[in-house]
């Protein structure tokens, strides 16, 4: 016998894969900026963290370091980004936003939240409440059933 009624996982399932094509993110770019997603999600967590490595960028991700390496290389050319030595291990290099880097993830964060806050016109102040927690809860839940594997069919 199933843990959960089949109704309740695919209801689940169906709701997380129309929210990834509502953001856009089967479009081959990813917030008017003409960068895959996993791009954009490095330009996001770079900017976040000032700058990472390759290998946290992989591991952060979820991306397999081949994937890292090319959309990295694409990303320094574009100009987006700029590679800085380490400071224990010249070997090891450090990533971070150049100033068109800052400049694009300043425009996907605008995009993000006109996406959001257009969302949000629709809904009630319980709604909007219930949807921040409820994806917070959701969110974590699905980091914790991940830990140590990759994630490749969360839906």
């Amino acid at each position: 016998m199933p843990k959960y009624d089949i109704e309740l996982l695919d209801s689940i399932r169906a709701a997380s894969r129309q929210m990834v094509r509502e953001l856009g993110f089967m479009q081959p770019t990813l917030a008017q900026t003409g960068y895959s997603a996993s791009a954009v999600h490095a330009i996001m967590e770079i900017g976040a963290r000032r700058s990472v490595t390759s290998a946290y960028l992989g591991e952060y991700l979820r991306l397999d370091r081949s994937s890292v390496s090319r959309m990295v290389r694409k990303l320094v050319i574009a100009g987006e980004l700029k590679e800085t030595p380490g400071r224990d291990d010249a070997r090891e290099k450090l990533l971070s936003l150049t100033p068109r880097g800052r400049r694009t993830l300043a425009a996907i964060h605008a995009f993000g939240r006109r996406q959001v806050s257009g969302a949000l016109d629709h809904m009630s102040e319980a709604e909007r409440d219930a949807v921040v927690r409820g994806l917070a809860i959701y969110a974590r839940a699905l980091q914790e059933v991940g830990q140590g594997e990759p994630k490749r069919l969360t839906t």
